[in-house]
This record gives C-alpha cells, sequence and structure tokens, in this order.
C-alpha cells in the first residue's frame, strides 16, 4: 500500500506532507501510523533543524476519514489501546509525536483544517494559516470528542470558554478568526513560503538553544515557579556546555554567519 505522508529534508530542514489530495488530505489508519513512524525517525536525526507540516493540494487536512478508517474495527480497536510507556494510542501520537521533536515544528495550513488535522496542526509549534482556510473542532458534528490530544493543545492555545465552544459547536472559523481566537499563529497569503522564511530565522541560533527554549516552553508552562527556576538552571547548564553556544559565540563576536554541528555536541 503506496504511504499518503511523505518526508524529504533539504538543509537540515523536513517537509512533512499529508499526501492524499484528492481526498482533501483525510486521514486513514495507515497514515497514523506513518506520521508516527516518521516523527520518530525524525526525532534521532541530530543534524535536524526544523520541521514543516502542510499538505498537498488545496486542504491541510479534512480529519479522519471515516468512510476507509470505519470499514476496519479492528484496526481502530488496536490503534485507541494506549501504550504505557508513551501516554498515548495511535491516533494520540499521530500528533503528539511532533511536541516530543527536539526542534521546532511548523504547520502551514491552507484550505480545510477539520478534526484529526487541527490536532495535528496545534501539535506544532507554530502554525501559518491562510486567511481564508477553514478551521474547526469538527468531532462534535459526528457526536465525538477530539481525542488525538486536541483537548491538550486546544487548553495551551485558548481560553476555557473558547475551547467549549469550539468542541460543542464545531463551528468553522476562517484563518483570520483562528488567529485572533489563538488556534493559529499568524495570517499569510502563502503559509508554506512564510514557514520556510521562519525556519530561516530559526537556523541561524543554536539548535540547542531551540530545542531547550521548546522543552522549557512544553515541560514547564503550568509548573510552579520554583520548579520552573530550577528547570531553567539545568537547561542553562547544558547550554554553556554545549559546542554550538562557543559557536554561537564566536560568530556573533565575529559579525559572522554561524555554522553550526549537530545538536547536542558537547566541547
Amino acid at each position: 500500500m503506496p504511504s499518503h505522508v511523505t518526508c524529504t529534508i533539504d538543509d537540515g530542514v523536513a517537509r512533512v506532507a499529508l499526501d492524499r489530495p484528492d481526498k482533501l488530505n483525510g486521514l486513514t489508519l495507515e497514515m497514523l501510523d506513518d506520521l508516527v513512524a516518521t516523527g520518530r525517525r525524525l526525532r534521532a536525526d541530530r543534524t535536524l533543524r526544523a520541521v514543516i507540516l502542510t499538505g498537498e493540494g488545496r486542504s491541510f487536512c479534512a480529519g479522519l476519514d471515516f468512510a476507509t478508517a470505519g470499514k476496519d474495527s479492528r484496526g481502530i480497536a488496536a490503534r485507541f489501546l494506549p501504550r504505557p510507556w508513551r501516554g498515548t494510542n495511535t491516533f494520540q501520537e499521530a500528533c503528539w509525536v511532533w511536541r516530543r521533536l527536539p526542534v521546532p515544528v511548523i504547520a502551514a495550513v491552507q484550505g480545510h483544517c477539520f478534526g484529526g488535522g487541527l490536532q495535528l496542526a496545534l501539535a506544532a509549534d507554530y502554525r501559518f494559516t491562510a486567511p481564508h482556510a477553514q478551521w474547526s473542532v469538527m468531532e462534535v458534528t459526528w457526536g465525538l470528542i477530539p481525542d488525538m490530544s486536541g483537548i491538550q493543545t486546544l487548553k495551551q492555545q485558548v481560553s476555557a470558554d473558547v475551547a467549549k465552544r469550539l468542541a460543542m459547536t464545531g463551528e468553522i472559523v476562517s484563518g483570520s478568526d483562528a488567529v485572533r481566537l489563538g488556534l493559529a499563529s499568524e495570517v499569510s497569503d502563502d503559509p508554506y513560503a512564510a514557514a520556510l522564511a521562519y525556519v530561516q530565522t530559526l537556523k541561524g541560533r543554536s539548535p540547542d538553544a531551540l530545542a531547550a527554549a521548546k522543552r522549557l516552553v512544553d515541560r514547564r508552562w503550568s509548573s510552579s515557579a520554583r520548579l520552573t527556576f530550577a528547570h531553567e538552571r539545568v537547561e542553562q547548564v547544558r547550554m554553556f556546555l554545549a559546542a554550538n553556544t562557543a559557536i554561537t559565540r564566536k560568530a556573533a563576536a565575529a559579525k559572522e554567519l554561524p555554522v553550526f554541528g549537530p545538536r547536542g555536541s558537547r566541547r
């Protein structure tokens, strides 16, 4: 069976695309498996600098393809069971695996961003959206709730009343309104080009510092001040020991562009 998730890497930037444009990139069970496998593979690449999540064709992702996935009840049941060592099932890990990556993950959203697609976009660290893209927590229209890590990411992005409104109504909002509500980060007429430009800025920063910043925000956003302070100190010690920190300082002093080594290298 051909994969409908493609991954290409160019100069340290991975382009991960949902590639089922004739079905608006609706997710199949196999695509969920492929997203998990792709994320895990990228996580092990210490030369990776960033990931851009996108969809081929005119849509980002119209959500789970119930017509296809619904024919495989055993497959659904198998993927619904959580893996104790990671705390997620396959549906959740297909999104949450992008939070586990130690590099920035940027979503470029056009067209439809519904249900599982919205949850995938929310799992990115930053989201560019076309102004007229359509965003919706669509599950309620099927009598369901968001269960692909969506509640966790919704509570990180929007207020409780907005999360309830979206999850209870299935309302479709534009990309511009998605930014206003906090679902998306920025509006762009060309979300993918905007994501590429953002990545170029990030590539001028130490990959170790980016990984540390992502860890701190993701793990300590709701922690106590005392625990956050402790984690800041631990991460800063790692930065002092990182080879890429020395490269950053040397380049800054010479007013040159830094050329970084693999993430996690020590001096």
